[in-house]
């Protein structure tokens, strides 16, 4: 186990929401009466992590007021990856045994599903990542910190998505993991029952 108390949590809300067609960024569009961006955040409010950085773009949402550390990052889309370093940087000079990365767009991400992915690491060479029956693994993704090098090294579009296939899987029901992409995602989602 890996306690939150030595984890650095990175909220990744810098994504250019090209799916989401309209000029607004999908993380500023309503769910249930706060912005898309914020339920993750709200929901991991009361797990005590070393420190929290949501690593952002283009969205109206000032997570310093919910007791983030904002990164801007200038081209998320050039080189998606880049958001994942911004994280891990922020980490090493926190002095993190491990980060958690998170997606902004997750809304219905739940604190037990977070514990059980802290739970699930065994030191500092872990890789704990998050599926859903049939699903390939997905983030929200714990690395230790020895794998923080690794995680610098990435470039391109792929994040670390070679490194949560070959890292320990912890599953949730496909309701939890759910990821926003479009306005047809949003709409299901409000018509779906909270998990």
């Amino acid at each position: 186990m890996i306690a939150a108390e030595d984890t650095i949590l990175v909220l990744l809300a810098a994504g250019k929401s090209a799916r989401f067609a309209g000029a607004e960024s999908k993380l500023d569009a309503s769910v249930n009466g706060a912005p898309l961006g914020l339920h993750a955040a709200h929901t991991l409010s009361g797990l005590t992590f070393k420190a929290r950085v949501a690593i952002v773009r283009r969205c109206r949402i000032d997570y310093a007021a919910h007791g983030f550390e904002m990164v801007r990052n200038e081209d998320p889309v050039g080189d998606m990856a880049s958001s994942i370093r911004l994280g891990i940087r922020s980490a090493q000079r926190h002095g993190a045994a491990a980060v958690l990365i998170a997606l902004a767009d997750m809304p219905r991400l739940s604190a037990h599903h977070v514990q059980r992915l802290l739970a699930a690491a065994d030191g500092a060479h872990s890789v704990v990542a998050s599926a859903s029956a049939g699903s390939a693994p997905k983030p929200p993704a714990l690395f230790g910190s020895a794998r923080f090098d690794e995680l610098l090294s990435l470039s391109g579009d792929h994040g670390a998505r070679d490194l949560i296939r070959a890292g320990r899987l912890v599953e949730a029901p496909a309701a939890t993991l759910v990821d926003i992409d479009t306005h047809a995602d949003l709409a299901a989602l409000a018509a779906a029952p909270v998990p």
